[in-house]
């Protein structure tokens, strides 16, 4: 494997992971949103 493949997959498999975990905690955070508002509503 040559040095650059292996840098480049890196950066790929960085950069897939930060999307992941970026795409996760927007999920999360919308759920948390809407449960509070559903709390708000009930007052």
């Amino acid at each position: 494997m040559q040095q650059w493949t292996f840098v480049i997959a890196a950066y790929a498999v960085t950069l897939l992971g930060t999307a992941a975990a970026s795409w996760q905690s927007w999920r999360t955070m919308r759920h948390a949103e809407a449960q509070a508002e559903q709390l708000a509503d009930r007052a």
